[in-house]
């Protein structure tokens, strides 16, 4: 932004050069880039960021000045600013019906009615201002609305009243296949909720950016529509980038304006147009506020503060370096309340109230020391390390780490809930945040043929429910093809299957000391094969699905229908995981074997036979498995024939073949409760 020094002198009195203010104001967090000298006089090139848009303005500056300054002090002129000009003597309200707003993105808009306006040219010392800060000399009306923008930052626009069809002002979003011409003479067109600014007809000016060439104010305008108005950053930011229009008035309007500022820029302008010798004359201030809202009030700890930045700032000097940069603070130690000013949105917490004591005091007043303190523990430890351990140990199973983008486009195995993504995506297959993991692994899947695959990946996902969008950090593995290739134990390459996978979570589970179980689900997961699917859970809550893919889904994406997938809670299941194994010796005592065959329904889950056999048999059953399954000739319609193994041992003795017979006994008897029966 460039402003002519003598402008921020109007402001505050100081006994610092140009160039001296410029050095203060770059300490402040307001580069000077350059100082420059047009027409005989300073000009200060100070660069703005882009949450701070009351510095686009002299008052703004003079604001820091004054806060850095301690021997600056403040004009008359800054007085009536801060008083918002309220002895210029507004004219009273009036106009009701004349402005009415239809968007939520116009927080308030204001407007000042004039009559008897002389349009010609503005007072040459304001033309000259306008020269130093690049702007060109237009006509009166024009060059007092844009000095007024340099002077406190608050953007307006006069319209032509006469050229206002129905004389009312109407605040909506732009409608489809709607046009504007602009003042530049350019017709644009707009995009459907565009904000805009209409008459009772049509659209008059793009809010925030520019007028329209139909309502222009020239020569012969005698009758005037002033606007002020504060118009959401985000909203004038997207216009601007569609429409490819960039201005001051949008410059500020990004940056977020005061909107307690609104109606003192009115007031102000019409103080300068009646100095300027104008007939004039003001009535009918209309001012529609919708959007008002409540002060914030923030806690500050000094103590924190001075923690934090190394500094030792006692409270009457906090506050009044507060109180110098338009804060209201209230207490006298801790904590101290503060309520920033409304031209400040960026300040919503205590982090940045300290920021500003920390400006205002002064960074170069940090003293220097060498660093102290305790020596952390180096590496990863905590939750990332049995992360880690989650990855190392899926690799060892076999699988292939991916590692692919958040943003991606629907997919068929996308979960359920609301999808989130940015308001405007670089494309269509970037347009949403995922959801699941699954959609990234069965895409890779794909496009390696879906053969012979074994795939995993670690990544957040965000996941939408009633409360909002909640992000995860979630695990998800796909298995498709042969697990190995043939050998001499398998002739035949064994395949990947719903049992392989469970197999390889469990393993997973067991590295870092988690209970993993599979259960049956409540309501079956769309996405996977309505009776070859498993819900996982841990500590008695849902992390997670395991299945074999939907053959729709399997046949829409071209993945083979033999393809499984699993995708839980990484987190879930590491915060699970124990921090303690219990060690047993291993024993020098023989193990016995003892099989069991039984008739039982098929209907019956498995998980109810091991849990029968474990409860069953207790602390001598060192395991057990299902050795064969048999639902053929002579076998009852509902019914199969399990072959059970149990491995039995004793620890510090011999088992004998009697106390064998009675472990087996007992499991038989307990699977018989099951409605089993032996063969």
């Amino acid at each position: 932004m460039k402003l002519p020094y003598r402008m921020l002198l109007d402001f505050v009195e100081t006994k610092l050069d140009a160039s001296q203010t410029g050095d203060l104001l770059t300490m402040a967090g307001f580069e000077l880039e350059e100082l420059e000298t047009v027409e005989g006089e300073p000009v200060l090139n100070v660069k703005v960021m882009s949450n701070r848009g009351d510095g686009l303005s002299a008052f703004g500056l003079a604001r820091e000045v004054l806060a850095k300054e301690p021997h600056a002090t403040p004009t008359i002129l800054y007085e009536r600013a801060s008083a918002r000009f309220a002895e210029a003597g507004a004219p009273p309200e009036g106009g009701e019906g004349l402005v009415t707003i239809e968007t939520p993105d116009c927080c308030r808009y204001a407007c000042l009615l004039f009559a008897g306006v002389a349009n010609g040219d503005a007072p040459d010392w304001i033309k000259k201002r306008l020269r130093q800060a690049g702007m060109r000399p237009i006509s009166l009306l024009v060059d007092l609305s844009n000095y007024v923008m340099l002077e406190l930052g608050q953007p307006m626009h006069a319209f032509d009243l006469a050229k206002l069809e129905g004389g009312r002002i109407v605040v909506r979003g732009a409608r489809k296949g709607e046009k504007l011409t602009t003042l530049d003479g350019v017709e644009r067109e707009l995009a459907p909720g565009q904000m805009m600014i209409c008459d009772a007809r049509r659209l008059v000016a793009a809010a925030g950016i520019m007028g329209g060439l139909d309502t222009e104010v020239s020569a012969r305008t005698s009758q005037v529509l002033l606007e002020s108005a504060h118009f959401d950053a985000g909203s004038v930011r997207r216009t601007r980038k569609q429409l490819g229009l960039s201005t001051e008035a949008s410059y500020r309007f990004e940056r977020s304006v005061d909107p307690e500022g609104v109606v003192a820029a009115l007031n102000r302008f019409a103080q300068l147009l009646s100095e300027s010798g104008s007939p004039a004359s003001s009535s009918g201030l209309v001012d529609v506020y919708p959007g008002r809202h409540d002060p914030l009030s923030i806690e500050l700890s000094l103590s924190q503060a001075n923690r934090l930045l190394g500094m030792d700032i006692e409270p009457a000097q906090a506050k009044s370096y507060l109180e110098n940069l338009g804060f209201q603070v209230s207490g006298d130690g801790e904590p101290l309340i503060e309520t920033p000013p409304s031209w400040r949105p960026d300040v919503v917490r205590e982090c940045d109230v300290i920021e500003e004591l920390g400006r205002v005091h002064g960074y170069e007043k940090i003293p220097e020391c060498l660093p102290h303190g305790a020596t952390l523990q180096g590496g990863v430890f905590g939750l990332e390390a049995r992360v880690d351990q989650v990855r190392d140990c899926i690799v060892r199973l076999g699988f292939s780490q991916l590692m692919s983008h958040s943003l991606r486009d629907l997919h068929p195995l996308d979960s359920g809930g609301t999808r989130v993504g940015p308001r405007h995506p670089s494309s269509p297959e970037m347009a949403y945040l995922r959801n699941s993991l699954l959609p990234c692994l069965a895409d890779a899947a794909v496009r390696n043929e879906g053969s012979d695959l074994h795939l995993f990946e670690v990544g957040r996902v965000i996941a939408g429910g009633g409360d909002g969008p909640v992000e995860h950090r979630n695990v998800a593995l796909l298995s498709v093809g042969a697990l190995c290739p043939p050998n001499r134990q398998h002739e035949v390459a064994p395949q990947a299957d719903f049992f392989s996978l469970k197999g390889a979570l469990l393993e997973v589970a067991m590295t870092i000391g988690a209970a993993l179980k599979l259960e049956s689900p409540s309501t079956t997961d769309p996405r996977l094969h309505p009776t070859r699917q498993a819900m996982l859970s841990c500590c008695g809550k849902p992390i997670g699905v395991l299945g074999q893919i939907h053959p729709a889904i399997a046949e829409t994406i071209s993945l083979p229908e033999s393809t499984v997938m699993a995708e839980l809670d990484i987190d879930a299941l590491c915060n699970a995981a124990s921090d303690s194994a219990t060690y047993r010796p291993i024993s020098r005592n023989p193990a016995v074997r003892r099989d069991i065959a039984i008739l039982i329904a098929k209907a019956l889950p498995y998980e109810k036979v091991e849990k029968s056999i474990v409860a069953a048999c207790g602390e001598l059953l060192e395991r057990h498995w299902l050795f064969d399954v048999y639902d053929g000739k002579g076998i009852p319609a509902g019914m199969h024939s399990l072959g059970l193994a149990l491995q039995l041992r004793k620890f510090g003795g011999n088992l004998t073949d009697e106390e064998a017979n009675q472990v087996r006994e007992k499991a038989v008897a307990a699977l018989a409760a099951l409605g089993a029966t032996p063969r």
